[in-house]
C-alpha cells in the first residue's frame, strides 16, 4: 500500500489526532482520503502531519521525523500564511514572522532535502491563500500583499524543482463572489467545510492528472 502524506500548518492539521497517522482531522486531508479511498480502494495509507501554528522554518525543522521517515509516494505541502500572521501578533519584540525571501530559502531547503532522500516521491506544492474576514480584515493590506508574495515564492519552488503546483487563491477569490468569504474560509485563513472540500477536489484532480500510475 502506498503512502499519501499531507504536510503543513493548522489548515492541514485541522484537529488531527497526535498518533503516527494523524487521522481524525475535520479538514481537507480527510476529504481527500475519503474521495480517493472511494475511487481507489486500498491504494493508499493516508498520513496527516500538519502542525497548527507552523511557519516554513518550523516545517523544515521537523522534516526528518514528519516527512522523510515516511518515505511518501505522494506528498502535498501547504505552508505560508503563518509566516505572515506571526509578524502581525504581539508587540514588536515578540513578532516572529518569516519574510518572503527567507520563506523561499526554508521551502527550497525542504523541497531539496525531500527530493534527495525520497527521489520517487511525487510532491505537490499548494498555493497559500487568504480572504478578507474577521481574522484578516484589520490588517488586510498586509495579509493580501504578503500572502501573495509567499504564493509566488511557492510557485517558484515548484518550478525550480519540477514539482506540481496547485493554485488556490484565484479559486477562492472567485468563490467569494458567490457567497461571503466566511462561507469558504471561516476567518479568512482557516477553511470552512466548503473550503476544505474545494481544496480536496483540487488535490484529487491534480493527483489523477499527474500520477495516475499510483492509483492502481
Amino acid at each position: 500500500m502506498k503512502t499519501f502524506l499531507f504536510q503543513g500548518d493548522s489548515i492541514t492539521d485541522a484537529g488531527r489526532r497526535r498518533d503516527d497517522l494523524g487521522g481524525g482531522s475535520y479538514g481537507y486531508p480527510t476529504f481527500v482520503a475519503g474521495m480517493l479511498g472511494t475511487k481507489y480502494p486500498n491504494a493508499f495509507k493516508f498520513v496527516n502531519k500538519g502542525v497548527s501554528g507552523d511557519r516554513s522554518v518550523d516545517m523544515l525543522a521537523r522534516i526528518k521525523r514528519d516527512t522523510v521517515n515516511f518515505k511518501p509516494d505522494i506528498l502535498t505541502v501547504l505552508i505560508g500564511v503563518n509566516d505572515v500572521w506571526h509578524e502581525l501578533q504581539g508587540d514588536a519584540m515578540n513578532r516572529n514572522g518569516v519574510d518572503a525571501d527567507m520563506y523561499f530559502t526554508y521551502y527550497d531547503m525542504f523541497a531539496e532535502y525531500v527530493r534527495k532522500m525520497s527521489p520517487d516521491t511525487k510532491i505537490f506544492i499548494m498555493e497559500p491563500f487568504v480572504l478578507k474576514a474577521r481574522a484578516t480584515e484589520a490588517h488586510w493590506d498586509v495579509f493580501s500583499r504578503e500572502v501573495a508574495m509567499r504564493a509566488e515564492k511557492a510557485k517558484m519552488i515548484a518550478e525550480k524543482h519540477s514539482l506540481t503546483f496547485i493554485p488556490l487563491q484565484e479559486t477562492f477569490d472567485k468563490l467569494s463572489e458567490t457567497a461571503p468569504a466566511s462561507h469558504w474560509l471561516e476567518d479568512g485563513v482557516h477553511p470552512a467545510p466548503a473550503g476544505h472540500c474545494v481544496i480536496a477536489e483540487k488535490i484529487v484532480a491534480a493527483v489523477e492528472e499527474n500520477c495516475p500510475e499510483l492509483l492502481k
